[in-house]
């Protein structure tokens, strides 16, 4: 940034003659700064919100093909979930040939609604994921509440846990997706309306399978035990959605990496402060954003882009931010 004179020729003093002689001088390299997009689902966006990535400076992304929402009928059978793979794997070169950033994949079983013969889906997802394409396993996780149709916890771990050790047998990394507690400061709507942002019909929501105290928190020690259980390394696991009521345990008694979706803070209550907070206090060596973006939600493409500037100006190095939007899910996914 240029060196502005000390003096204005203004009629009377203006806010220039009372700040400091030293001039701030900014990191404008930080406008240009690529960053990778660790976990979305741009595939279902339209052809402009994937524009908005370029725009951004999105060098590449992570697709997550594993998601209930998605699926035509409930329950859900084998064959959908299977459907939602064949979906991004028919997409990707297209995305990749508009957009120009890179589209990797991510394919799993999400246990958000209970599906029908996941053994089935489970053996044909040992081919999947030698594809080249795929660079992660998920996203998967226990999930204390589902839609339409409970699963109940021994077949939810039976599930994540085979996803676990085909992770490890291919080498590629899981993507935990992780409960949040949400945040309650939100307005209050009418029943009828459901909950405004979020297209999903949430009426068929079921009875939770895991209750006490906390049971987000318990549902990510859950997957943390079933990964020692079939041999995955920690540092295998991203564990998404990280909020104020895991990441003191994921960063202090695992070797987990951690990734703040910051694209919707209306329905999580997670922004850029908390990103910062944690960076502060546990550096940036395993901290990661994603998006998280997707077509059932109102979702911010322009959000870890926000973030990035969020961050210096909350007093992030610009080196640990680089780390924590390039450098960290560049090295863990295998990407560039």
């Amino acid at each position: 940034m240029s060196q502005q004179p000390a003096e204005y020729p203004t009629h009377r003093p203006t806010d220039e003659a009372y700040l400091d002689a030293d001039q701030f001088d900014p990191p404008t390299s930080l406008l240009n700064l690529p960053w990778v997009d660790c976990h979305n689902h741009a595939h279902t966006l339209s052809w402009e919100d994937r524009e908005r990535y370029s725009l951004s400076g999105c060098e590449a992304m992570v697709m997550v093909a594993s998601g209930y929402h998605w699926t035509p009928y409930k329950p859900v059978a084998a064959e959908d979930v299977q459907f939602l793979w064949d979906d991004v794997i028919n997409r990707k070169r297209a995305i990749e040939r508009n957009h120009l950033f890179d589209a990797n994949l991510a394919l799993g079983v999400h246990t958000g609604v209970r599906i029908e013969n996941p053994e089935t889906l489970l053996e044909r997802m040992a081919a999947y994921s030698q594809l080249d394409d795929v660079v992660a396993i998920g996203e998967t996780g226990i999930t204390p509440t589902q839609h339409a149709e409970s699963w109940d916890l021994d077949e939810q771990r039976a599930v994540i846990g085979s996803q676990m050790e085909l992770a490890d047998e291919e080498d590629l990394p899981v993507i935990l997706h992780t409960p949040n507690v949400g945040t309650d400061s939100g307005p209050e709507y009418r029943p009828e309306f459901g909950l405004p942002g979020y297209e999903s019909n949430t009426s068929v929501v079921q009875d939770p399978v895991l209750t006490g105290e906390n049971p987000a928190l318990e549902s990510v020690k859950i997957d943390i035990d079933v990964a020692a259980e079939v041999g995955l390394p920690e540092e295998s696991i991203v564990a998404s959605h990280a909020d104020t009521n895991n990441v003191e345990y994921l960063l202090e008694e695992t070797d987990c990496y951690v990734s703040f979706t910051v694209g919707y803070p209306w329905l999580t209550g997670i922004d850029a402060t908390d990103v910062a907070n944690t960076i502060e206090e546990y550096g940036p060596d395993r901290v990661m954003m994603d998006t998280d973006c997707a077509n059932i939600l109102k979702t911010d493409v322009f959000s870890v882009k926000r973030s990035i500037l969020e961050l210096y100006r909350q007093g992030i190095d610009e080196d640990d931010v680089r780390q924590v939007v390039l450098d960290n899910p560049r090295d863990v996914f295998g990407l560039g």
